[in-house]
């Protein structure tokens, strides 16, 4: 196997990864808004925990394609014009990101005492379905 080859595999590894982690990131989060909704009996909490968890797992996913992206580019066919292909993509997935974020948090990142990546969102998501307590999900 060359190194073309091991790097594209690679790049289909990652792109295989963002799959199973938006699908799983949705089953999660049908499974949270299920949970919430029980508990609370309040669709529209079970409802916002679904487009806060699912909008967390639209970012990670996101973050594991750019990383494909890449990966192909640079590893496999580093042209003036895959780099730029590379560039557009990485531009709207930014954009993309930017949008669900905002979305997500209900404010732009730079209102934010600390920015927080998909991750970050899931983590809160995921914390905030399994502690009762916690304080209740913007609608």
């Amino acid at each position: 196997m060359t190194f073309i080859e091991f790097m594209e595999r690679a790049a289909e590894l990652f792109e295989v990864l963002a799959v199973v982690v938006l699908i799983a990131g949705m089953v999660g989060s049908l499974i949270y808004f299920g949970v919430e909704w029980r508990r609370s009996r309040d669709v529209r909490c079970g409802f916002a925990l679904l487009r806060e968890f699912f909008g967390g797992v639209l970012l990670l996913g996101v973050e594991i394609l750019v990383a494909a992206d890449l990966i192909r580019t640079v590893a496999v066919s580093p042209t003036l014009e895959s780099v730029g292909v590379l560039a557009l993509i990485v531009l709207i997935r930014t954009f993309l990101s930017f949008s669900l974020e905002t979305e997500i948090e209900g404010v732009p990142p730079w209102r934010r005492a600390m920015a927080t990546s998909g991750a970050g969102v899931v983590r809160r998501a995921a914390t905030r379905a399994h502690n009762t307590d916690a304080a209740p999900v913007r609608p």
